[in-house]
C-alpha cells in the first residue's frame, strides 16, 4: 500500500513517545460529583499522553474536529518536535494556499502524532472514530489514517450536508462536508454499532389504527414493479370488494403465501376495509437500518442551525464560532457508536457541542455515557465548560427557555510533568499519580488503588506477577530482607521498585524477584 510522504514525516513518526507525562489538575467540579465526565484545558496532545494510564484502549467513541487547514482558521503549529526544520515552524500562523508552501506539511506534522494517540486510547475491540474534515485536506487524511489505523479499519466516508441554501460563491456552492469513520474491529462494528434505531421523525410513521395489541405497525403496499402471471389474482377485501394489482405492477407475493399473511393477520385494507392490501409490519419488529454515507440537513442539522445553538446558549457574545458543529451531527454519530455505558473522547472541543449530545442522548434513553473532551485554548473555561454548565442547569428566557438535562463534569487543567528530562521521577507529583504511571508502563492497564492486606507499596497482580514500588519522596529505600518479610501476597514473580537491592542473586532466584531501581535525581533528596 503506498504511503504518503512529506516534510517532517521522519520526525513526527514517533513524536507520540517522546511527549512528556503530565499531571492532569482537577480545579473543580460542577453539578453531579460522581458523573465521571471531564473537560481537560492544555494542549490536547500532551492531553492525550496524560490519558494512557487510564484510559488506554477504553474509549468506545472518538470524534474530533480538527483545523480544516483552509487558509482562514488562523491556526498554530506548537508541536515542540526536536528538529530544526520543524521547530522554525513553532508558533506560525499556517497561511493560506500559494502563501505557505509548507502549510501541507505543517498540518500532517500536527495530525500525525494526535491520531497515534488516538489509536492508542480506542477499544481494542469496538473502537471507532470520526473526524470530520472537508477538501482541503480529505486525501491526505485519509491516507494517513490507512497507514495508522490500517486500511481495512476503514468504514466509510460520510458526507453531510452543511448547508441547505444556495451561495453564490466560487464554481460550485461549497455544500457539504466529510467525516471519515475507522473503526478496531469492522466485523464487530458491523456486528454491534451498524443499525440505527429511529428518530422521533421515523417513529411517526409506525401508528396502530386498529388497536393491534402487538403494538404500533406500518403498511407496506403489497405490490411489485413488474408482471408475474402468478402474482396477478384477484384479492377480496373485507368489504366484499375485489381488487386486483394496480396498472403495471403485481402483487408481491403469490396467493397461497398471501393467504398465510391473511390467516396470520397480517394483511390491512385499510380503515374501511376496502382499500389495497397492505403487509403489517411492526415497530417491535424491525431493529433500524444500516446508516447511509450521506447525511442530509434536515436528518443532522446543518451550520445555521449550529450558530442559532450557539447563540441561544450564549446570547450575550457574538460570532463565538464561524463553523460550529449541530448537535444533531454528533447526537447521530453517537446513537451509531455507543452503547449505554461508553467513554466518548473529543480532543478538538471547540465550543463542546459532543459533550452537549452525550448530555442529551443520556436524557433521551436512560444511558450513563461518560465525555473526555478537550480544548487547548484560553476559552475551554469560559465558553466550553460554561456550555456543558448551562445545559446541565438550564438556559435561556420565556418561550426560548431550555431546562436543564443534569449531570455534572470536572474541569481539568495540565500540570507539571511526571518525568523530570524523560527519565527521573518528579518529586512534587503526587504518589498516587506517580503509582498509576508505573503500573501503566509495567502492564499496559488502569491502576486502581488495591485494598488488599499487604504493605504500602504494593501496585497489584497482573499475569501472576505481583508489582511493588518501594518509593519515599524524601528517602531513600532498600529492598532486603525485612521489605520481603513484608510481602503477603503470593505470585510467581514479583517485580519491585527500589533505590537500592541488597538481597544476594540466589535469594532473588528463588523467589523469582526482577528488582527495578527507582528513576530519580538523587541529588534532589
Amino acid at each position: 500500500m503506498p504511503s504518503l510522504n512529506w516534510i517532517g514525516k521522519d520526525k513526527v513518526l514517533n513524536h507520540h513517545n517522546e511527549v512528556p507525562y503530565r499531571v492532569l489538575n482537577k480545579k473543580y467540579s460542577y453539578g453531579d460529583d460522581d458523573a465521571g465526565n471531564m473537560v481537560i484545558h492544555g494542549d490536547n496532545l500532551e492531553a492525550l499522553k496524560s490519558l494512557l494510564p487510564k484510559y488506554e484502549g477504553k474509549i468506545r467513541c472518538i470524534y474530533i474536529d480538527p483545523p480544516y487547514n483552509t487558509g482562514n482558521e488562523g491556526w498554530i503549529y506548537n508541536d515542540n518536535v526536536n528538529d530544526p526544520k520543524i521547530k522554525k515552524w513553532l508558533g506560525e500562523v499556517v497561511g493560506k494556499e500559494g502563501d505557505d508552501l509548507s502549510r501541507h506539511d505543517k498540518w500532517l506534522c500536527m495530525i500525525y502524532p494526535r491520531l497515534r494517540l488516538l489509536q492508542k486510547l480506542m477499544h481494542r475491540d469496538e473502537g471507532v472514530i470520526f473526524i470530520s474534515i472537508d477538501e482541503n485536506e480529505i486525501e491526505t487524511l485519509k491516507m494517513v489514517c490507512n497507514e495508522i489505523f490500517g486500511k481495512s479499519k476503514h468504514i466509510a466516508t460520510i458526507a453531510w450536508q452543511k448547508r441547505y441554501s444556495r451561495e453564490n460563491r466560487g464554481a460550485f456552492g461549497d455544500a457539504h462536508e466529510y467525516i471519515l469513520v475507522y473503526a478496531s474491529n469492522v466485523e464487530k462494528f458491523k456486528e454491534i454499532h451498524h443499525k440505527v434505531g429511529f428518530d422521533e421523525k421515523q417513529e411517526k410513521i409506525y401508528k396502530n389504527p386498529n388497536n393491534d395489541p402487538k403494538g404500533r405497525w406500518r403498511g407496506v403496499p403489497m405490490t411489485a414493479q413488474g408482471y408475474r402471471p402468478n402474482q396477478m389474482y384477484g384479492i377480496e377485501t373485507p368489504s366484499g370488494k375485489v381488487v386486483y394489482p394496480p396498472k403495471g405492477r403485481c402483487w408481491s407475493t403469490v396467493e397461497s403465501e398471501y393467504k398465510k399473511l391473511l390467516a396470520a393477520g397480517r394483511i390491512y385494507f385499510g380503515k374501511n376495509g376496502d382499500g389495497q392490501p397492505q403487509t403489517i409490519r411492526y415497530l417491535s419488529e424491525v431493529e433500524g437500518a444500516v446508516p447511509w454515507s450521506w447525511w442530509p440537513s434536515d436528518e443532522v442539522g446543518h451550520t445555521d442551525e449550529a450558530k442559532k445553538e450557539i447563540m441561544s446558549i450564549f446570547p450575550d457574545r457574538e460570532s463565538i464560532f464561524d463553523t460550529p458543529k449541530p448537535l444533531r451531527l454528533i447526537e447521530r454519530i453517537l446513537q451509531i457508536a455507543t452503547d449505554k455505558d461508553s467513554i466518548i473522547l473529543d480532543s478538538f472541543a471547540g465550543s463542546g457541542t459532543t459533550a452537549h449530545a452525550v448530555l442529551n442522548i443520556n436524557r433521551k434513553d436512560g444511558g450513563e455515557r461518560k465525555f473526555i473532551i478537550i480544548e487547548m485554548d484560553e476559552y475551554a473555561d469560559e465558553i466550553t465548560a460554561e456550555r456543558v454548565k448551562r445545559v446541565i442547569q438550564g438556559y435561556g428566557e420565556g418561550n426560548n427557555k431550555k431546562d436543564g438535562i443534569g449531570g455534572g463534569f470536572s474541569f481539568y487543567e495540565l500540570g507539571e510533568q511526571l518525568l523530570i528530562d524523560n527519565e527521573n521521577i518528579n518529586p512534587d507529583v503526587d504518589n498516587e499519580v506517580i503509582r498509576e504511571y508505573i503500573w501503566y508502563m509495567e502492564t499496559k492497564k488502569s491502576y486502581e488503588r488495591s485494598n488488599a492486606n499487604d504493605n504500602p507499596y504494593y501496585l497489584g497482580i497482573h499475569n501472576d506477577t505481583a508489582y511493588y514500588f518501594n518509593y519515599e519522596k524524601d528517602r531513600q529505600t532498600v529492598l532486603d530482607n525485612e521489605f520481603l518479610k513484608s510481602i503477603k501476597t503470593k505470585a510467581d514473580a514479583y517485580v519491585i521498585y527500589s533505590d537500592t537491592c541488597n538481597l544476594s542473586d540466589t535469594k532473588m532466584n528463588r523467589f523469582n524477584i526482577t528488582f527495578k531501581k527507582i528513576p530519580r535525581d538523587i541529588a534532589r533528596l
